[in-house]
């Protein structure tokens, strides 16, 4: 829906997001139409970068478009790239970026605030280190798969929320486990 940007999530502690001024599409749709009506004629679809592509076809708003924003929030929050960014020109956008880089090149797209460890010297000595970075990269390498699934061009080619949502607890459990 676009609404779903990465100013409107605030992270805790142990990185528990929490979602601000956030309706999912169904709300939406129902308090602009009062309830009444299936169909809306909704002008504004969503931000720049954040609204899924079919929204710009026209097509009303949809969970699956909520599921593009979350895919787009989701490469944003761990790459540190704006959709909008002016590296993304000439069919190139952040979707296609971190799909390109899968998964040899984790350590060049990954925002160097999320990676604790230096995940490029994986090859050192086996040590507590070198584990904790090899768990890391596996993670991220999880987590831009969720993205990218999430951000498909075509809303029949996104993941279902649900998967997502048990596909990301079994990433925490690798990393805090």
């Amino acid at each position: 829906m676009g609404v779903l940007v990465l100013k409107l999530i605030l992270l805790f502690s142990l990185f528990h997001a929490r979602v601000i001024l956030f309706c999912s599409s169904m709300h939406l749709n129902h308090s602009l139409t009062g309830g009444n009506e299936t169909d809306s004629s909704i002008g504004i679809r969503g931000s720049i970068g954040y609204a899924a592509p079919e929204y710009g076809m026209g097509s009303e708003v949809s969970t699956t478009g909520d599921v593009y924003s979350f895919g787009i929030i989701l490469l944003e929050m761990f790459t540190g790239k704006r959709p909008t960014d002016h590296m993304f020109s000439d069919g190139l956008n952040l979707h296609n970026f971190v799909k390109t880089a899968l998964p040899e090149r984790i350590a060049e797209i990954a925002d160097s605030l999320v990676i604790q460890e230096d995940i490029t010297n994986v090859d050192n000595a086996p040590n507590r280190s070198s584990v904790r970075a090899q768990k890391m990269e596996e993670c991220l390498t999880l987590i831009f798969g969720i993205g990218i699934a999430c951000s498909a061009e075509s809303p029949t080619n996104r993941k279902d929320i649900n998967s997502v949502i048990s596909e990301l607890q079994s990433i925490k459990n690798i990393l805090l486990g």
